[in-house]
């Protein structure tokens, strides 16, 4: 139903990679070194949590770690996109510096460098249970394990093998909240579908409603897991010097959200807990990556982040002792579904700061949500459904545009009139200098990243093999069950 036994297989192998270049292999260390746990859910956005004032939503092991050490307010991915956002993670690299890794169902080959291999040969004993990097293959790739560690059952089988004063470094990858969902399942389990906010690119109808509370419910599913995994650590002794991360790659699977730039798309939730470093009840309002998460982990093991890594370490903003702020982020994605004739992508670059959101469509003659009628970029699901047999609707017709019709070559938000990015501002002249800042940030970075899109390249990102080798469906026939 998710390919769960081909991402577990993926993982299967139990030997670990040859580096070459890498980091010196060395004996464990004792305490000093973290024991390091990434958390990372499959399709969450950042508000729907406790700790960012959601209440419709239960997560009381996401709240715990934002209370016990520090929550981040501006914690943004790669990618909305779930195998080019984990690339970002373990490499530390932006997603089109990956080569075949930019898209989704991909590969990553082993020359990109991945930090848990890193820190296993540096000393750490690496594991990963579920959804590690993915979906992809591995086959060609020269690794003989996800790069995200060898697979085992749970954290606690990883658990009964770790030696004492051994660090360990270890990647749990739920598959929730991603679809599909068990229609009503939400208001089942007691989340009132009128108590929560539907977001303004989405219609507030009762279908809607229902369909956001089912998501509830497997985020708090995610929550629940974590919180098993934070008991072991304290019944293990282990908590005081392990580093958890909880995280997620990509938001919301719903219309305007996943697979997008937009907020609901790239916005995630990030809490951070290391009792033995880190002051806990901290808030932090500086923009971070998912590229920061590998130089950190490195940082904090006593490593050097590699010379190729794009991100920056945040562990002085972990520890509070200072470093300069970041006032933006980069986001961007490439090939998401086969949902275009020729397996085409719909390239995106942009930037987001505190004011405004810059996004660059590549190719704005393609469709940005997949080729009509189906618009496979989107998951299926009922508020997919409800937008597309209501599209004609004069209540509906603008949210539908907004996130199935073509859009322009540029988009620009006003985030202090709009948040909610409804009003494409692009085009008037009481932003052309805002526009323009922003575009020319956009043109330094990309070309500072060696980004192939820079100078009118990158069309080489679209014939990079889509892994299932299953083909484009028929045109009318949507994918979004057979999605990963």
């Amino acid at each position: 139903m998710r390919r769960r036994d081909f991402l577990r297989g993926l993982s299967a192998a139990a030997t670990a990679a040859t580096l070459a270049d890498s980091v010196a292999a060395a004996e464990p260390a004792g305490a000093a070194r973290p024991n390091i746990l990434f958390a990372i859910a499959d399709d969450w956005s950042w508000p729907h949590a406790g700790a960012h004032g959601d209440t419709a939503v239960r997560t009381p092991a996401f709240d715990r770690l934002a209370r016990e050490g520090v929550l981040f307010a501006q914690a943004y991915t790669a990618a909305a996109s779930c195998t080019p956002s984990r690339g970002a993670i373990l490499t530390g690299q932006w997603p089109h510096r990956l080569e075949a890794g930019v898209n989704l169902w991909s590969h990553l080959d082993q020359k990109f460098r991945c930090y848990p291999d890193l820190l296993q040969a540096a000393g750490y004993r690496i594991g990963c249970c579920r959804k590690g990097w993915g979906p992809g293959s591995l086959e060609g790739t020269g690794r003989a394990h996800n790069p995200a560690g060898p697979a085992f059952k749970s954290f606690d089988d990883f658990l009964k093998g770790q030696p004492k004063d051994w660090p360990f470094a270890f990647w749990f990858g739920s598959h929730e909240p991603h679809r599909p969902y068990a229609a009503g399942s939400g208001a089942k389990a007691g989340i009132d579908p009128a108590a929560l906010a539907v977001p303004p690119f989405l219609p507030d109808t009762p279908e809607v409603r229902s369909d956001i509370a089912d998501y509830y419910l497997e985020v708090q599913m995610f929550d629940s897991q974590v919180a098993e995994m934070l008991k072991a650590l304290d019944d293990a002794g282990l908590a005081d010097n392990t580093l958890v991360v909880m995280t997620s790659d990509n938001g919301m699977p719903f219309p305007r959200a996943k697979a997008n730039c937009y907020e609901f798309s790239t916005h995630m939730p990030l809490a951070i807990r290391w009792p033995a470093r880190l002051k806990g009840g901290r808030r932090v309002d500086d923009f971070v990556s998912a590229t920061d998460y590998a130089p950190t982990f490195l940082e904090a093991a006593g490593l050097q982040p590699l010379p190729e890594m794009t991100g920056k370490s945040i562990l002085p903003l972990l520890t509070g002792e200072g470093a300069p702020a970041r006032d933006h982020v980069f986001v961007e994605r490439e090939r998401h579904a086969a949902c275009r004739a020729g397996n085409l992508s719909y390239p995106i670059r942009a930037v987001r700061t505190a004011d405004f959101l810059y996004i660059r469509n590549l190719e704005p003659d393609r469709w940005p949500a997949g080729d009509p009628p189906a618009y496979g970029d989107i998951d299926g699901g009922p508020s997919k459904t409800w937008l597309i047999e209501h599209k004609d609707d004069p209540k509906a017709a603008r949210l539908f545009a907004l996130a199935c019709e073509k859009r322009p070559a540029e988009e620009l938000y006003d985030l202090k009139k709009d948040p909610a990015e409804l009003n494409n501002v692009a085009h008037s002249p009481e932003y052309a200098e805002a526009k323009r800042r922003l575009r020319a940030q956009l043109d330094a970075w990309m070309a500072d990243t060696a980004d192939p899109r820079a100078k009118g390249g990158g069309a080489g990102f679209d014939t990079y093999p889509y892994v299932t080798g299953r083909p484009t469906p028929p045109k009318g026939k949507a994918m979004a069950k057979e999605k990963p």
